[in-house]
C-alpha cells in the first residue's frame, strides 16, 4: 500500500476497504492493515476483486474522492466519482491544450526528452553491468549520439521535426540493441524493430510487453480522470489511446526493454516458447505468455525511487505517478509536465 500525491494505492491482494467514522480502513481477513483519514485523500485506487463497502463508496462520492477499481494486473474496471471531482473540467483542460499547438509541443518535447534520456541510460547501465562482455565503446557512442539529440528536441518547432528526431534516436538505440543480448543469440538475434506483425522472437516479446504497458498506462490515466485517447506527441486517431502511448514512450526502455532483456539473459524463455505463422509472423505460445505475465507482475512489484517525487514506489505505480503529475500540470499545480527520468 502506498499514499502518493494524496492518492491511496492499495496493492495488497485480497483486501477490503471499509468506512470507520472519518477514516478509510484497509482490512484483510478481518485484520486492520491501514487506517487513513479521508480528509487527507483526493483518490483511492484498489487492485483486486474483493471490493469496498457501500458506506465508503457513498462517502467518497459525497466528498468528491474518486474510488477506482483495477484488476491485480492493473486493468481499469470502474470508478465511483462524486460531483465535485471535476473530471469533466480536467478533461476540458486536456482537450483545450491538445488543440493548442504551442502547449501540445511543450508537453511533447518533455515526453521525448524523457524517452531519449532513458534510452541513453539503459545503454549506459548495460556497459556498467556487463563491461567485459560488450562492445562498450560502440554502445557508449550510440548513447552519446542519443543524448546529443535532446538539444534538437528542445529547439524543434514542428511535430515533423520532433518525429524525425525520435526516429533518429530510435535508430541509434536499436542499432546496438542486439549487443545487450548475452545468451542464446541463435534464438534471440535482433536485426531491426518489426511491429505489425513481429517477425522474430525478440520483436514478439517487445510487442507483447509494450501492449501490457500500454494497458497499464491507459488504466492509470483513466483513474485520474484524463482521456487516454487524446495525446500530444501522438495525435488523434480513432481507437488509438494516444496519451497512453505518449507517457509510455518514457517507460519503454527502462521498464519494458530491460524486462525483455532480463527474460532472455536469465534464460527464462527459449526458442520453443515461440511459434511462427505462415506469413512469417512470430508470437508467444500460450504457455510462454503465462511465464511472461508472472515475471511481469513480479517486476512491477520491485521498488525504485521516483526521480521527481523522491519517494520509493513500485515500478507498477510509475504510470500512476506520471498520470497524476500530468493531471497536476493541467490543474496549474506544476509549471510543466515532468517526464520520468530514470538513471
Amino acid at each position: 500500500m502506498r499514499k502518493l500525491l494524496n492518492t491511496l494505492y492499495v496493492t495488497t491482494p485480497d483486501t477490503y476497504l471499509s468506512l470507520d467514522g472519518e477514516n478509510v480502513v484497509v482490512l484483510k481477513d478481518d485484520e486492520k492493515l491501514l487506517r487513513v483519514p479521508l480528509h487527507n485523500l483526493e483518490g483511492i485506487v484498489t487492485f483486486g476483486y474483493t471490493g469496498a463497502s457501500p458506506a465508503l463508496m457513498g462517502t467518497c462520492a459525497d466528498r468528491g474522492i474518486s474510488l477506482s477499481f483495477c484488476t491485480m494486473h492493473g486493468r481499469f474496471l470502474a470508478s465511483v466519482i462524486g460531483e465535485t471531482q471535476g473530471n469533466v473540467i480536467l478533461r476540458r483542460i486536456q482537450y483545450r491544450i491538445a488543440d493548442s499547438e504551442k502547449q501540445s509541443m511543450d508537453i511533447a518535447r518533455n515526453i521525448l526528452v524523457g524517452k531519449l534520456h532513458n534510452s541513453r541510460w539503459v545503454l549506459e547501465r548495460a556497459t556498467r553491468d556487463h563491461a567485459e562482455r560488450l562492445d562498450v565503446e560502440r554502445i557508449k557512442m550510440a548513447g552519446r549520439q542519443i543524448i546529443e539529440l535532446v538539444q534538437d528536441v528542445k529547439k524543434a518547432e514542428s511535430y515533423g521535426a520532433l518525429l524525425g528526431i525520435e526516429g533518429n534516436a530510435a535508430s541509434r538505440y536499436f542499432s546496438v540493441f542486439n549487443e545487450l543480448i548475452l545468451h542464446n543469440k541463435g534464438a534471440f538475434y535482433f536485426k531491426e524493430r518489426s511491429r505489425r506483425p513481429p517477425m522474430d522472437n525478440i520483436n514478439a516479446l517487445l510487442s507483447f510487453i509494450y501492449t501490457l504497458l500500454a494497458h497499464d498506462v491507459a488504466a492509470a490515466l483513466t483513474v485520474v480522470g484524463l482521456d487516454p485517447f487524446v495525446g500530444f506527441l501522438h495525435k488523434d486517431r480513432p481507437g488509438r489511446r494516444s496519451l497512453a502511448l505518449d507517457i509510455m514512450e518514457e517507460l519503454r526502455s527502462p521498464l519494458a526493454d530491460r524486462f525483455v532483456l532480463t527474460l532472455i539473459n536469465t534464460r527464462q524463455l527459449d526458442e520453443g516458447d515461440f511459434e511462427q505463422r505462415e506469413n512469417g509472423a512470430v508470437f508467444l505460445r500460450d504457455s510462454a505468455r503465462k511465464t511472461v505475465l508472472s515475471a511481469w507482475q513480479t517486476r512491477k512489484q520491485s521498488q525504485i525511487e521516483h526521480p521527481f517525487l523522491k519517494e520509493k514506489i513500485n515500478w507498477g505505480l510509475v504510470p500512476h505517478a506520471q498520470a497524476l503529475l500530468m493531471a497536476r500540470y493541467f490543474r496549474g499545480d506544476l509549471d510543466a509536465y515532468p517526464p520520468f527520468l530514470w538513471k
